[in-house]
């Protein structure tokens, strides 16, 4: 069994969750896939896939493995173009993530330099409200605001945002004002979330944040659409200060209970291949680590 085209056999498998899409991907023939799977579980001792008529799904055991066998794949791609001596120039598809407001406003300009520059690149751009993992969804950089979580990704800090409540001027025309947190209660609320309609909203008070639970009266699940929202007066919202930035510059939105935010939200730029990343990974985290310390509307 030749490992190397194993582990590229194994690595397709899991990141398109099929032995018939990894074989199209590798321009293989199913059976080849099949057989050079079961060759290498065969070797290693354990099973890599769950598989089912629908799916095939990566096993604890395998999703170790995959991370293992990312990195040596990806040194010896590195060894490949260095011995060519390409390494210093990108190539290859790139996948990158963000939310999708953000990864329009910021995290796109800085991919159509990225293209622009180097030709021999491809990027595929995952703009969803939801955290991606990195690893099971075959992601090489992501963009995150707050707290990390995953020591086992590499993280550099780029910049900030606020979390903010904001109306319109019209709906506060027509409303009772908004002095401390507990007056939300009174008000129609505009929230993100799923099914359970009710949520915490943070606030800082005496030095403390506290939690107020909120039942927001509509639930949707893009932040452009509670800025829509909030725009129309049909409420209060909850958003992040970059989503807000051209409404509070054109009077559409007002900004409630300031003295009331929480510290702000730090801003990273994810990737799991730390110093050993590929060409195209570092040359892309750079550039938009420049790029998004150099906004100002993101300065810490």
């Amino acid at each position: 069994m030749d490992r190397f085209h194993a582990m590229q056999v194994f690595v397709a498998v899991a990141e398109e969750q099929g032995f018939a899409a990894a074989a199209r991907r590798l321009q293989l023939s199913p059976p080849a896939v099949t057989r050079a799977i079961a060759a290498l579980e065969k070797q290693l001792g354990i099973s890599l896939f769950v598989r089912s008529t629908r799916h095939v799904r990566t096993t604890d055991a395998g999703l170790r493995y995959l991370v293992d066998v990312r990195k040596i794949l990806a040194q010896a791609q590195a060894a490949d173009d260095a011995a060519a001596g390409i390494y210093s120039k990108p190539s290859g598809r790139l996948t990158v993530t963000a939310s999708q407001l953000f990864g329009k406003l910021f995290v796109m300009p800085a991919i159509i330099q990225y293209l622009q520059h180097y030709t021999d690149t491809q990027v595929e751009a995952l703009f969803i409200d939801r955290k991606v993992n990195l690893l099971e969804e075959g992601v090489d950089v992501a963009v995150r605001i707050g707290e990390l979580a995953d020591s086992s990704e590499h993280a550099q800090k780029v910049g900030s945002v606020r979390t903010v409540i904001c109306a319109s001027p019209a709906y506060l025309k027509q409303h009772a004002s908004v002095m401390v947190p507990n007056d939300l209660l009174e008000h129609n609320l505009i929230s993100s979330g799923g099914a359970n309609q009710a949520s915490d909203w943070r606030f800082a008070a005496n030095g403390k944040d506290k939690n107020l639970s909120v039942q927001a009266r509509l639930i949707v699940t893009s932040n452009d659409a509670i800025l829509d929202a909030v725009k129309q007066g049909f409420g209060i919202a909850r958003l992040l200060s970059y989503q807000v930035v051209e409404a509070l510059a054109n009077n559409e939105l007002v900004l409630l209970l300031e003295e009331y935010e929480i510290a702000p939200l730090p801003i990273h730029v994810i990737h799991r291949e730390g110093i050993n990343a590929s060409a195209k990974v570092r040359a892309f985290v750079d550039l938009i680590a420049e790029d998004l310390r150099a906004d100002k509307f993101l300065a810490d």
